[in-house]
């Protein structure tokens, strides 16, 4: 299976609270939903798409046990076409702490994180998607494990809250797939990982 990352995030990088104003107030963090009625009708059907065309889910503990509240257990959104995608997929959820996960037909990796998610791209399939699972994201770029990465680009500068990409990190050239964008400046961006970059000489 291929590794696809999905990630919503502003132009200055914030992903953190994209949804429900109160899904995540760490550190203080005030400015959460700018993710939410963001993109156009397009955008939207891109979104439950790729949601649809996964083969198996991976995430880190916050996004699942946030999924798991909303998708997986709140009757309307489950009968939505990413609801029915999400519980008619295997899920997989990278934690040394969950013991009991509430949501059917997922399993822990505890152990070994590399090397069971080897396991599991080497499995017969299409896509393995990874959701938001910022911390999760971070370190399958650092350890060479994603295949695709998706970037939702919302046309708003935060100032505040956790980015994806570290201030002092891994450096990774990147090349681009796809990108479109839609009426309302929603850019969707698809690049492959392609090395370290190259830098100029001084």
């Amino acid at each position: 299976m291929k590794l696809t990352t999905v990630t919503q995030i502003t132009l200055d990088g914030v992903m953190q609270g994209n949804g429900a104003t109160s899904d995540d107030r760490r550190n203080g963090f005030e400015r959460g939903g700018w993710g939410r009625g963001a993109g156009a009708d397009e955008t939207r059907s891109f979104i439950t798409q790729t949601y649809q065309r996964a083969d198996a889910f991976l995430f880190g503990r916050r996004t699942y046990e946030l999924f798991a509240g909303t998708w997986g257990s709140i009757d309307e959104m489950r009968a939505h076409p990413i609801g029915v995608a999400l519980h008619e997929s295997p899920k997989y959820v990278a934690s040394t702490t969950l013991s009991a996960p509430r949501w059917e037909d997922t399993t822990v990796l505890r152990a070994d994180l590399a090397a069971a998610i080897g396991e599991l791209k080497a499995r017969p399939g299409g896509e393995l998607q990874v959701h938001g699972s910022g911390a999760l994201t971070r370190w399958l770029l650092e350890n060479d494990l994603v295949d695709e990465m998706t970037l939702i680009v919302i046309p708003v500068i935060l100032g505040q809250g956790a980015r994806l990409f570290p201030e002092n990190g891994p450096d990774l050239a990147l090349d681009l797939v796809e990108s479109r964008v839609d009426a309302k400046g929603v850019t969707i961006q698809v690049h492959r990982p392609a090395g370290r970059p190259r830098y100029a000489m001084a």
